[in-house]
């Protein structure tokens, strides 16, 4: 990291710590040359590792496009679905991890979906978790439907 005084490539690392729950780590540096003092700000990185092994970091814009299809045609509107995306990004971030496998962030996308959409869910739990045959759209719908049952009992 350059000195922003001297501009000397060389600093090291004094201090450093999280701040916004870990998505921003804030550093505190000392330049070897002219010993002057400075503050570094920088994004914590996420990063996802696809099944093939590539990692890449985490886009908030892919899930929102991913979800964007499974909503194609029903009632949700572009709000609902940026926050169901920050929603995912909390709950990914919230493991500490900083690199998380794909399926997780599947895995996290499907909480949110079913409690914005329950026909988007269907759709994007059918290509997630590959439904091959009627039977498992049958599962999901008696799951679905046994979780409106018990919140509807709990309402009670």
């Amino acid at each position: 990291m350059r000195c922003p005084f001297c501009r000397h490539s060389d600093s090291r690392v004094v201090d450093s710590r999280e701040v916004d729950d870990g998505q921003v780590i804030r550093r505190r540096r000392s330049c070897a040359k002219c010993s002057r003092r400075f503050t570094t700000v920088e994004e914590a990185v996420l990063a996802v590792v696809k099944r093939s092994g590539v990692t890449e970091p985490f886009s908030r814009e892919k899930v929102v496009s991913g979800v964007r299809r499974a909503c194609q045609g029903r009632p949700v509107d572009e709000d609902a679905l940026q926050q169901l995306a920050q929603k995912v990004e909390d709950t990914i971030r919230s493991t500490g991890a900083a690199e998380v496998p794909s399926n997780e962030v599947g895995l996290a996308i499907l909480g949110p979906l079913r409690e914005l959409d329950e026909v988007a869910y269907l759709r994007f739990a059918s290509v997630y978790r590959s439904f091959s045959s009627i039977e498992d759209f049958e599962k999901e719908i008696a799951g679905l439907r046994r979780a409106v049952e018990q919140s509807e009992e709990a309402n009670e």
